[in-house]
């Protein structure tokens, strides 16, 4: 794959001919947030791609095809896509803010981004929180960023430490929400008792890794503690890194720059019960099977939005379909099974 790819079709072509035009359901409120506070789609759309995989051209007709179909809430981090060569971090959030800059839309869409991951400001010391936000600010274009997560956990800062940085940032004004990602089941509990204890901003979603085929990544103890403080998950890797979409079957080559992610469950007899199951499932409802995949995750306990990602406008109207399809109690028990 090369690192830039270009639409094939204007995205008024694509809307018209592949029904990414209209909404792929209703929005709803993102945790236990202030009335009004985040009202977000039932998708959201992963920006790991832009400045990767997806060039700025590109990426552009992808955020104006999600935005026509109804969507509104846009997944970024500082730290992407560092890893990549000739990249040094924050290029999928200065395609974002252009974006915003050159449609005007700042205050239809809820962004959100990150901060611990990116090797300039690795951690969550005060001063790392607050010199990544204002870069993150800076490149995102916009005076304010909707929801702010700690990327990743970091034990070498007490949770009062980094909640009281947090905290700084929603005071100013800089961030409406705070969320966690990659962060224990304990530490998590410790972080909401902190915020409710010391009167702190306090998290109110959590984006963990949880699909089909890695459940134990959230559901048990983790999950426990966002049902019970009505956090929203917002989960990644929705699709496992291309996976559940089904084009990674066993022996089937696909030229993807994530497909070594995808390719590991191909191999794996939970992997194969889980695509057969998603097959029978999709045939049913006519529908794609990463539709089925994001419907099946749509549909579990505390999750408010899957984040899937889109390098050209073609793969949007399986993500935004999402809405569209209700599973069955026993479809429901189908997929269960075969990715217990």
């Amino acid at each position: 794959m090369t690192a830039s790819h270009s639409a094939s079709h204007s995205v008024s072509d694509i809307a018209g001919t592949q029904g990414i035009a209209g909404t792929p359901g209703p929005r709803s409120p993102l945790g236990r947030t202030p009335l009004g506070s985040l009202s977000v789609s039932p998708l959201s759309l992963g920006g790991n791609v832009f400045g990767w995989t997806a060039d700025e051209a590109t990426s552009f007709a992808v955020l104006d095809a999600y935005v026509a179909g109804g969507g509104n809430f846009i997944d970024t981090a500082d730290a992407y896509s560092y890893w990549v060569p000739g990249n040094k971090g924050g290029e999928s959030e200065t395609v974002i803010g252009n974006w915003l800059a050159s449609r005007g839309n700042r205050s239809e869409v809820v962004i959100a981004t990150k901060v611990g991951a990116l090797p300039e400001y690795k951690g969550l010391s005060p001063a790392t929180i607050k010199a990544a936000v204002d870069a993150s600010l800076t490149r995102l274009r916009t005076d304010y960023i909707d929801l702010y997560y700690t990327h990743y956990d970091d034990e070498s800062v007490e949770v009062p430490e980094f909640l009281t940085a947090l905290d700084d940032l929603v005071r100013a004004g800089k961030v409406r929400e705070i969320a966690a990602s990659n962060i224990s089941a304990q530490r998590l509990e410790e972080s909401l008792a902190c915020s409710a204890r010391e009167g702190l901003a306090r998290y109110v979603a959590l984006q963990p890794h949880y699909n089909l085929v890695s459940r134990d990544t959230y559901e048990g103890e983790l999950a426990e503690v966002a049902a019970r403080h009505d956090l929203a998950a917002v989960p990644y890797y929705a699709l496992a890194s291309g996976f559940l979409t089904g084009k990674y079957r066993p022996g089937t080559p696909v030229d993807s720059a994530r497909s070594g992610g995808a390719a590991k469950y191909a191999d794996t007899d939970r992997g194969r019960r889980v695509l057969r199951a998603l097959d029978t499932v999709a045939t049913a409802h006519e529908a794609e099977l990463a539709t089925v995949a994001l419907a099946w995750l749509a549909g579990r306990p505390t999750v408010a939005a899957p984040i899937a990602s889109a390098r050209m406008v073609e793969q949007l109207p399986a993500l935004l379909a999402v809405g569209d399809v209700t599973l069955t109690e026993d479809e429901l028990k189908l997929l269960g099974e075969a990715s217990a």
